[in-house]
């Protein structure tokens, strides 16, 4: 009796590292290794045993909004406007079983303030493996879209590229980066998965995200950022509704954008135009400190107050932003 337990014991173990090797190759494979295990345990199914060794497109799974809120309240500095609307748009996306359309964000600063930070943030709060997900998606303008004279060419591999994954995750998330550097007309490849359409050619983009990032509109946004200073008054201050219209009207005027002249903002297919503020000495502080908890090492104050003299700040005269932001922070660690 005994023995014959051990050998149904070792028959399971058996087929489950059969399983497990076989996801490695191809879900034929595992089907046949599942089937063996069901029939021995009588209660796995496919996809709960195919899915604990391969990342799979779980469309139910709800947005833990007090995660994502801890990760930009602790993570992100000096952006409150950010931190307020992404949690804002995202857990009110998450939360809408039959939303209308696809959720669409642009991010909008200089340099080292914070847009692909959140944009890894987000990534990592839609799906566990964030940006190495099978269903997040990273374009880079001068990476994946560099020959002007070949739009046409990536409009079309962009239109493919998008039905193809959104067929296999609705909610996958595309992520496109550089967007000031990419050229006129392109973005508008992906107007009729972005607009409030139910389904476009048999496929439904409404559970889609799509996040632009861009350094156009930095210097709207540092100019209400000073006038704000100038007049006394807190950041914090800062409501959306001071920078979002003129915001949206800059960055369509803007031939630099890539969305000048868009049908995505014409036909209000983005849904918030999200600005990342200039940041001040007191924030740069506070990244090194961050970057010195990731690495592991004790917060030497001397070595925070060294870092953040060697960065640069504007205006010439007043000297309050870093020119780069959070950007060089990492680096210049490395040489303390």
């Amino acid at each position: 009796m005994g023995r014959g337990r051990t050998l149904g014991g070792s028959a399971v173990l058996w087929a489950l590292l059969a399983a497990r090797v076989a996801a490695a190759f191809e879900p034929v494979s595992v089907g046949i290794a599942i089937g063996a295990v069901s029939a021995l345990t009588g209660y796995l199914s496919y996809s709960d045993f195919y899915c604990r060794f391969a990342e799979c497109c779980n469309e139910e799974r709800p947005l833990n909004a007090s995660a994502l809120k801890l990760d930009l309240e602790e993570k992100l500095f000096g952006q409150h406007l950010a931190t307020e609307v992404i949690l804002k748009a995202l857990t009110g996306f998450r939360n809408n079983k039959n939303p209308k359309k696809p959720l669409t964000l642009s991010l909008h600063g200089w340099a080292g303030t914070g847009k692909n930070f959140v944009s890894q943030i987000v990534a990592e709060n839609l799906h566990p493996k964030g940006l190495k997900s099978n269903f997040v998606h990273l374009f880079v303008s001068t990476l994946h879209f560099p020959h002007e004279q070949q739009i046409k060419l990536y409009q079309d591999q962009l239109q493919k590229w998008i039905r193809g994954n959104v067929s296999a995750c609705g909610n996958s998330v595309f992520i496109f980066d550089e967007m000031d550097k990419l050229h006129p007309g392109i973005i508008d490849a992906i107007k009729p998965f972005l607009d409030y359409y139910e389904q476009v050619d048999g496929i439904s983009y409404r559970k889609a995200i799509f996040i632009f990032l861009s350094n156009a509109g930095g210097d709207l946004i540092t100019k209400t950022t000073l006038d704000f200073w100038r007049a006394g008054r807190k950041r914090e201050e800062i409501q959306l509704k001071d920078l979002e219209p003129v915001l949206s009207v800059g960055v369509f005027n803007n031939k630099h954008s890539g969305l000048w002249h868009s049908g995505l903002i014409d036909r209000n297919l983005i849904d918030y135009f999200i600005p990342f503020l200039p940041l001040e000495y007191r924030h740069v502080k506070m990244c090194v400190r961050a970057e010195m908890r990731a690495r592991g090492d004790a917060v030497d104050e001397d070595v925070v107050t060294r870092v953040a003299d060697e960065m640069t700040f504007f205006p010439k005269d007043e000297k309050i932003y870093s020119d780069k932001g959070c950007k060089t922070v990492q680096s210049r660690l490395d040489f303390q």
